[in-house]
C-alpha cells in the first residue's frame, strides 16, 4: 500500500542526510519549501511511513526536519512528499476510548478512527483575552471534589485551574493522577483527556486496561508519545492532548486534562534544540524553554459561557532538586503545587504529599468557605509545629516536652496518619479496598482530631483508613 501511494504522487524533495531523528531534505527545482512546522512524508526501504516536521530552513531549498518516528532504514536520496500542512489529528466523539500518537495514528489496534469528521492542526493560536466590565461579572469558582483527603482539604481543585503533582522518581505521581481520574470520572461523569508525555509504556498499558475494566474507557481520550519515541514526538504530543481537550471545551463540556509528565515535554524540547545545533542557555536547557512552557499553559483555559479545562500535571523533579530551572519554569504557571516527599515514601505514608512544601491559591475563604479554610490552617499549623518538635523528640523523648506541646505533637501524628488513604488504583498492590472520602467527612475528621475527640486513640489507628472513625 505504501508503494502505491508513492507511485501516485510526484516527489517534491529528497533526503540529503539522516542524523538520528534529524533529517535534512532538499527540495527539487521549482518546488516551494514548506513553512516551519509543516509535515513531510517519507518511506523507509522497508515500507514504513515516517512523518517529518520542518524545524528550520538552512538555505533556499534545504530544510532541517525533526522526525516523529524512528528513522531506522531511512535512506539517503529517499523521495519525500511535502503536505504543506502542519500536523493534524482526527477530532470527534469517536476519539473516546481510543489511543493515538502525536500525529493522530491509532495505537490500540482497533482500526481507523470513526465519527471523527475533522482533522485539526495540533498547534493552535491562543484566542486573545478581552476585558469588558460591562458585559461580564466575576464568576464564582466552582469546587471539584476528588475524594482524595489531602487534595480536597489543603489543595482544592476548582474548574479551570492548573495543579502540578511534583516529585522525584518513584514518589507516586502517576498513582495520584490515576486515582484522580478514577474518582472524578466516577463521581462527576466528566470527560477526560489523558496525555502520556515520555513516560513508561508499561504505565500507559496498565492505565488503558484499568480504565477498560473499570468501565471508564468510553469517557477518556488518550494521546501517547512514550519513552521509546523520538524527542520530536515527546515534545509535540502535549499539543495533541490540548487539541482533544479544546474540542470538548468548545462543546461546552467541563474537561479534565491529565498530563504525565510535563518535565518530559521540556526534556524532549531540550533534545530537539540540541540536535538542531542551537546554543543552550546557561542552565543547559533550551533557550526557548520558558516560552514553550507558557505557550502550553496558555491553551489550558476556560471559555466564556462554555466549558472549562481543569488540568492535573505530573512534573518529574530531576535528582529531587526543586530549584531545577525546568521545574521552576513550570511552577510559575500553576495555581497549585502538590509536592511529593521521598522521606514520606520511605515511611510508607501514601499519598506521600509534603504539606509544608506544597501550596495552593484556591485555598481561600471566598472559594472553600470559612470553616474549611480555618480547619485547613489549623492542620497546617499543627504540621509546622510537629516539624519543629520532631528533632527534639528524637533526642530527648516525647515525655520531656510540655503538656501542650505533647498534645500538639500527638494530634499532628494522628493528622499525618489520617491523611494517608487506600487508593482504588493500588488495590492490587496493597490488598486494601480504595476509599472515596467526601469533603464534609474529611473536614469533620480533622476537626475532631484537632478538638481532642480522638485523644484516647493511637496515631496508628488512623493509618490507611478512609472516613474518620465513629466514637
Amino acid at each position: 500500500m505504501a508503494d502505491i501511494v508513492q507511485e501516485e504522487r510526484k516527489p517534491s524533495a529528497k533526503v540529503v542526510s539522516v542524523q538520528g531523528p534529524v533529517v535534512d531534505v532538499r527540495f527539487l527545482d521549482g518546488e516551494p519549501p514548506p513553512a516551519v512546522y509543516d509535515c513531510i512524508e517519507v518511506w523507509t526501504y522497508a515500507g514504513k511511513k515516517i512523518t517529518l516536521q520542518c524545524a528550520e530552513h538552512l538555505g533556499a531549498s534545504v530544510v532541517r526536519c525533526v522526525s516523529l518516528q524512528e528513522t531506522l532504514n531511512l535512506q539517503q536520496s529517499a523521495p519525500c512528499f511535502c503536505t504543506y500542512k502542519p500536523i493534524a489529528i482526527p477530532v470527534g466523539d469517536g476519539c473516546f476510548g481510543r489511543v493515538m500518537d502525536t500525529s493522530g495514528r491509532p495505537l490500540d489496534n482497533a482500526g481507523p478512527f470513526t465519527n471523527t469528521p475533522n482533522m485539526v492542526p495540533i498547534r493552535q493560536k491562543v484566542p486573545e483575552v478581552t476585558f469588558d466590565l460591562r458585559s461580564k461579572k466575576r464568576e464564582i469558582p466552582e469546587l471539584l471534589e476528588t475524594g482524595v483527603k489531602y487534595v480536597d482539604l489543603l489543595y482544592p481543585l476548582i474548574k479551570g485551574s492548573k495543579t502540578g503533582v511534583i516529585g522525584g522518581a518513584g514518589c507516586g505521581k502517576t498513582v495520584i493522577i490515576l486515582e484522580l481520574i478514577n474518582n472524578i470520572v466516577k463521581a462527576h461523569g466528566g470527560a477526560c483527556v489523558f496525555t502520556g508525555i515520555g513516560e513508561r509504556i508499561r504505565e500507559g498499558n496498565e492505565l488503558y486496561y484499568e480504565l477498560h475494566e473499570s468501565h471508564l474507557l468510553h469517557k477518556v481520550m488518550l494521546a501517547f508519545g512514550q519513552m521509546d519515541q523520538p524527542p520530536g514526538a515527546r515534545a509535540e504530543v502535549v499539543n495533541a492532548g490540548l487539541t482533544l481537550a479544546e474540542y470538548l471545551v468548545n462543546k461546552n463540556k467541563d474537561v479534565l486534562l491529565f498530563m504525565d509528565n510535563l518535565y518530559r515535554f521540556v526534556q524532549g524540547g531540550q533534545e530537539v534544540s540540541t540536535l538542531l545545533g542551537r546554543v543552550p542557555a546557561e542552565t543547559g536547557y533550551q533557550p526557548t524553554m520558558a516560552s514553550e512552557v507558557n505557550a502550553v499553559q496558555e491553551r489550558i483555559r476556560s471559555i466564556e459561557g462554555g466549558g472549562s479545562i481543569t488540568a492535573m500535571q505530573a512534573v518529574y523533579v530531576p535528582a529531587d532538586d526543586m530549584t531545577d530551572p525546568a521545574v521552576v519554569a513550570i511552577f510559575a504557571t500553576l495555581d497549585g503545587n502538590i509536592v511529593l516527599s521521598r522521606d514520606l515514601v520511605q515511611r510508607g505514608m501514601y499519598p506521600a504529599i509534603d504539606p509544608l512544601q506544597s501550596s495552593c491559591t484556591n485555598l481561600d475563604p471566598a472559594v472553600v468557605g470559612r470553616r474549611h479554610y480555618e480547619i485547613s490552617q489549623r492542620v497546617i499549623q499543627h504540621f509546622n509545629k510537629h516539624n519543629g518538635l520532631k528533632r527534639i523528640v528524637a533526642v530527648i523523648g516525647l515525655e520531656e516536652l510540655s503538656k501542650e506541646d505533647q498534645l500538639v505533637y500527638k494530634r499532628a501524628e494522628k493528622l499525618y496518619n489520617f491523611m494517608t488513604q487506600p487508593f482504588s488504583v493500588s488495590e492490587v498492590f496493597t490488598g486494601k479496598k480504595g476509599e472515596y472520602v467526601p469533603v464534609e467527612e474529611n473536614i469533620e475528621g480533622c476537626e475532631r482530631i484537632l478538638a481532642g475527640d480522638y485523644d484516647h486513640l493511637e496515631a496508628q489507628d488512623f493509618y490507611m483508613i478512609g472516613k474518620p472513625p465513629r466514637i
